[in-house]
């Protein structure tokens, strides 16, 4: 509705995992750094954790793309399965064929195991991604340590990425799997984007829409991390929503008026005071702290 309005080719803040949209701040890097490395060790398992939406999917859909030509890769985007319906989706993504009437852990387990072997022996390298993996029950993990089992001497025939929440690495932790947490060649926990990256997020998303960044005001873009607390999802809904309210207003910038009443909209009133009290406790705290110093200083 606003992209003719403020001339974008696109609507830069779609909450959809596009890598062309990825912003690559340090830590974006290292996380996608972290998963390349541990797909080239030997060990059967790579972790990305991060609260919600700090881009680990779509640092997901970045590692897609730099995956070699002769990789197949299998997508597991709801766990929420149990040890043989997970089997049965491997074998679907990898396309296994099988006989549903013959449907057993051992019957899927061997198609699989089978699959692995070819693809070694044909030079492709087969790789599972599980997003949202802080949903799988402990028996399904301990289905897929024993997949990762086949090996020639020098790595597995199946290296697995585990996407999820803090809570997986609490799952993790746990006596039954610390076979399976043994495995995990690497694993990165994602942050949120400081002040600086988020400034340095939303001008990357307008320039891949062919905007302009100045459409936010400094003042807006202080707003926009102090409220968001630079969790990119949560920029992409607020900002998404202050273009539309500037744009029925006829704004040619998104002021920070706008964009609070955009986060209350979104978020509520409460959430919206509650971090923009905090910030100023946190500023109070700071002003205190430099005076107390200033005064030792002088004193002394």
């Amino acid at each position: 509705m606003y992209l003719n309005y403020f001339g974008l080719s696109d609507n830069p803040f779609s909450i959809a995992p596009n890598p062309d949209y990825l912003y690559m701040s340090p830590r974006h890097k290292e996380a996608l750094a972290h998963l390349i490395f541990g797909l080239r060790e030997s060990g059967g398992f790579v972790m990305l954790t991060g609260e919600v939406g700090t881009g680990k999917t779509t640092v997901s859909r970045k590692l897609l793309q730099q995956l070699p030509d002769n990789t197949q890769v299998a997508m597991i985007l709801n766990p929420t399965l149990s040890a043989i319906e997970l089997l049965a989706t491997i074998c679907d993504e990898l396309k296994i064929r099988y006989l549903k009437k013959q449907a057993s852990l051992k019957y899927f387990t061997d198609k699989i195991l089978t699959k692995l072997t070819t693809n070694h022996q044909n030079g492709i390298n087969t790789v599972l991604i599980v997003d949202e993996a802080q949903h799988l029950q402990p028996e399904v993990l301990e289905q897929l340590r024993l997949l990762t089992n086949l090996e020639t001497n020098r790595e597995k025939l199946l290296k697995v990425v585990l996407i999820g929440q803090p809570e997986l690495q609490q799952l993790l932790k746990r006596n039954e799997l610390r076979q399976l947490a043994q495995r995990i060649t690497a694993r990165y926990h994602l942050l949120p984007l400081s002040a600086v990256e988020v400034k340095n997020y939303i001008a990357h998303r307008l320039s891949v829409a062919d905007g302009n960044d100045s459409i936010f005001s400094q003042a807006t873009l202080q707003a926009v991390y102090q409220i968001t607390g630079g969790i990119p999802r949560v920029i992409n809904l607020l900002c998404d929503r202050a273009l539309t309210l500037s744009f029925t207003k006829q704004h040619k910038h998104v002021r920070r008026h706008i964009f609070v009443a955009a986060a209350r909209q979104i978020l509520g009133d409460d959430i919206v005071k509650q971090r923009q009290g905090k910030q100023w406790t946190l500023i109070l705290l700071a002003c205190f702290t430099v005076s107390v110093l200033l005064g030792y200083w002088i004193g002394g």
